[in-house]
């Protein structure tokens, strides 16, 4: 290869391989990253999927035997006087209120 045109065309086609690998390479392992994150995404909406109709079942089935079930998914077997609890909740109601009428005047 005394030839500098033609040492200088294989080495262009040498640095067009070399190149073209790496991008299969890079490409390659991209889509495989994708492909993990799909099935990380999957298996997670599966996974919220599987609690909230576990909820739902625990909830109703708490409903059906006349529990009452708490936020946290737990449930008390005394009977619940429904409307002081709704008055409890319509007070909490009317305290964040003026809290947050308290707050937002406070700001401006």
């Amino acid at each position: 290869m005394s030839n500098p045109l033609v040492q200088a065309f294989f080495v262009g086609r040498a640095v067009a391989e070399v190149l073209t690998e790496r991008l299969e390479n890079a490409f390659t392992d991209a889509l495989s990253e994708v492909g993990k994150f799909d099935a990380e995404l999957r298996e997670q909406l599966r996974q919220f999927t599987d609690e909230v109709m576990e909820r739902a079942n625990q909830a109703s089935e708490a409903a059906s035997t006349g529990e009452f079930a708490t936020a946290v998914g737990q449930t008390k077997t005394e009977p619940v006087d429904l409307q002081a609890m709704i008055d409890e909740l319509r007070a909490e109601i009317a305290f964040l209120r003026t809290e947050l009428q308290r707050y937002r005047s406070g700001r401006s």
